[in-house]
């Protein structure tokens, strides 16, 4: 009898991914200037973007 594989991953990798990074965003945004704010545009930039997408592609 083979072991059934775990699906935990497959259901939260994704979710999981995008709340660290949003999380890495906003700690970013709170250690100072100059390149921390790119680093948080950029956190949290690509979550708001994944979101707008899945959005707009449900719809068409």
């Amino acid at each position: 009898m083979r072991p059934r594989q775990s699906s935990f991953w497959k259901v939260f990798g994704v979710p999981l991914g995008i709340g660290l990074l949003s999380a890495a965003g906003l700690f970013a945004a709170l250690l100072g200037d100059g390149v921390w704010d790119s680093l948080s545009w950029v956190g949290l930039g690509i979550p708001a973007a994944l979101g707008t997408w899945a959005l707009f592609k449900r719809r068409g």
